[in-house]
């Protein structure tokens, strides 16, 4: 491969990530804990978008209420993971890497 063409493809996969990582930024993933005792909306960038919670969990005590959030917050990240990976997967597919 004559170095034109392979700096084309780099300058292909290059836009392709960037699209995917604007892509990222408006796409989000919910983590929950407790049925639904806390929600944490995060996008694929992994910025906190919103947290919700019900009124309930106050009054099993701040552990409780810290382990909720802390369930809640591992679940969203996984989430955001597994998407980073499958529209990274799909913004280099095709794109041989030498």
């Amino acid at each position: 491969m004559d170095m034109e063409a392979l700096m084309a493809q780099a300058n292909e996969l290059q836009n392709k990530v960037t699209a995917a990582q604007e892509k990222l930024a408006s796409m989000h993933v919910k983590g929950i804990a407790g049925n639904g005792d806390v929600i944490i909306d995060m996008t694929g960038k992994y910025d906190l978008a919103n947290i919700t919670m019900r009124d309930e969990i106050l009054t099993g005590g701040a552990a409780h209420v810290a382990k909720l959030f802390a369930d809640a917050y591992r679940d969203a990240k996984a989430k955001a993971d597994t998407l980073i990976d499958q529209v990274m997967g799909e913004a280099t597919a095709g794109v041989p890497m030498p």
